[in-house]
């Protein structure tokens, strides 16, 4: 008799590790740090005591299982309104069948591509692959992308389903390449810059052999990841995904041959309006000045920004509407990264530039206000299910924060570091970081937890400040892609309908490797002189 195994539902297991979190409650004592308030980077961060933990009585967890989802619905609801927004805002967008129109002329330029010997020697896919990893690699490593990735994954999996592949690969183009780098991080302010800032260390200093990492870390990345690609290509039936992306294959099934292409009135308004728009912003905004690690740039982005806007905006729309909407969407794209490097934004500000990408596209295909509303609300009842998931996760940190035992776990490696030597030390407290990510997936957050325990006892066993910074860059990234109490994974799994288990069962091999290869990288920072260690 043959049992088959049913993956259980994504709110299924996170439901059960809450469980496991309020037992552990029952099992680990109750334990807390003092802390207290200092300015990193310019920063106010709460920041724990060193030599102040004490043991305090145990809140062990009942029925808090229950009141978790309702905290942890609270504790990510910056995630759950950027998931329904951009989910929203893409159901008006897709309404116009812009982004089949993009895939399909994208894919007819690979093609023509083939005909040079050099290209098709490498393999157009292969390349486009490459290229796109590097890009968001090193956004991850250089300004900490993470949560952005939520709404590239609405375009690569498309694509990626497409050009042969499977969802899998389409969030390994956005998702995976970005954690890669946001754990090779060069510049990346929410680990590296707080880490460096909490432990007295010279901002940025050790970019060199940072660089080095990162070369090393994504190139590993890229060829695992081109190598998966060549098996689902030459037989699809391979991927884990292949019965769950029959949703993708069929959403893309829209008939090519059958779009209308032309330009309603309306658009050449809603350009003429937007650029207005822009243009006003531009003049507000002259110049621009851009933040990569310690350094500046300054450029009138916005003003170019404008006028580029006007010739492209003029030029796709003498094609048909479909290209002024991929248009529009290149340039959301666009003044997300300027807006991230150059004005600070986050999580609101992105989800309000979205939302204005799909109200303008929807009046610019002549939808009226009640049709963008109906297409909006479809695409939140289609995304629904990923913002649940999302704040079911948020419940397992909301058990162990209430359960008050995270203090006493950080105590026992504390503990564990005396008498041990460098290597074991490193080695130590690179495990503990991966570990802990798995609760904390918060760099920042983590740091301010970790980093003041971990400088101090660096000193003491003889490591360098910048090693235990880099244990903690390893630890804070890698592991980040498979915790469940991750918003950004489970949202950008939720996106592409990917299952966490099939995800689990994906990732690890690679995962392994990229643990090894964080440790061997580790070594040199405590065997050798490097510059800025």
């Amino acid at each position: 008799m043959h049992f088959k195994f049913n993956i259980p539902h994504n709110l299924v297991i996170v439901f059960s590790i809450i469980i496991i979190a309020a037992v552990l409650t029952w099992i680990i004592p109750g334990g807390k740090y003092d802390r207290h308030s200092i300015s990193v980077n310019g920063v106010e961060r709460s920041v724990i005591i060193n030599n102040s933990f004490h043991y305090v009585e145990s809140q062990p967890q009942t029925w808090q299982i229950f009141s978790a989802f309702y905290k942890g619905f609270i504790n990510m609801s910056h995630i759950i309104v950027f998931i329904l927004m951009i989910g929203g805002a893409f159901w008006i967008m897709n309404e116009t069948k812009a982004i089949d129109v993009g895939i399909f002329s994208f894919l007819g330029f690979t093609r023509r591509m083939e005909r040079y010997r050099i290209v098709k020697w490498f393999g157009v896919n292969n390349i486009i692959i490459t290229l796109i990893m590097i890009i968001f690699s090193l956004f991850g490593a250089i300004f900490g992308m993470a949560e952005e990735t939520i709404a590239f994954a609405v375009i690569f999996v498309p694509l990626s389903i497409s050009m042969g592949y499977d969802s899998i690969i389409g969030i390994c183009l956005c998702y995976f390449a970005a954690h890669i780098g946001f754990a090779a991080a060069i510049l990346n302010p929410f680990t590296v810059g707080i880490a460096q800032g909490l432990a007295s260390v010279p901002l940025f200093t050790g970019i060199e052999y940072r660089t080095f990492c990162w070369v090393i870390i994504t190139s590993v990345s890229i060829v695992f990841v081109l190598w998966y690609a060549s098996r689902i290509r030459k037989n699809p039936n391979r991927s884990p995904m292949y019965d769950a992306d029959e949703y993708w294959r069929q959403k893309g099934n829209s008939h090519i041959e059958e779009i209308k292409y032309y330009t309603p009135r309306s658009a050449w308004i809603v350009a003429f309006l937007t650029w207005t728009a822009l243009t006003i912003f531009a003049f507000k905004y002259p110049v621009t000045k851009l933040a990569i690690g310690l350094s500046t740039v300054s450029a009138p982005l916005l003003p170019v920004l404008s006028g580029l806007f006007f010739i492209s905006s003029y030029i796709t729309l003498k094609r048909s509407i479909h290209f002024f909407v991929l248009n529009i969407l290149g340039f959301t794209m666009v003044y997300l990264v300027v807006g991230v490097l150059g004005y600070q934004w986050y999580i609101m500000e992105i989800a309000a530039l979205f939302l204005a990408m799909g109200i303008v596209t929807g009046f610019a295909s002549g939808k009226k206000p009640g049709e963008m509303t109906k297409l909006f609300v479809e695409g939140v009842k289609d995304i629904v299910s990923a913002s649940l998931v999302v704040g079911f996760a948020g419940g397992i940190i909301a058990i162990l924060t209430d359960g008050q035992i995270i203090d006493t776990v950080l105590y026992s490696l504390s503990g564990a570091l005396k008498g041990a030597n460098q290597i074991s030390a490193i080695t130590i407290m690179y495990l503990f970081q991966s570990v802990l990510n798995l609760i904390i997936t918060s760099g920042s957050a983590k740091a301010a937890l970790t980093i003041p325990i971990m400088a101090e006892f660096s000193d003491i066993v003889g490591l360098t400040r910048q090693a235990t910074i880099m244990a903690f860059q390893f630890g804070a990234g890698f592991t980040d892609m498979i915790a469940p109490t991750s918003g950004v994974l489970i949202g950008v799994l939720g996106m592409a309908r990917i299952p966490y288990v099939k995800w689990l069962k994906w990732i690890w091999p690679i995962l392994l490797i990229l643990i090894l290869v964080g440790f061997l990288l580790l070594i040199p920072t405590v065997t050798m002189k490097l510059n800025g260690f």
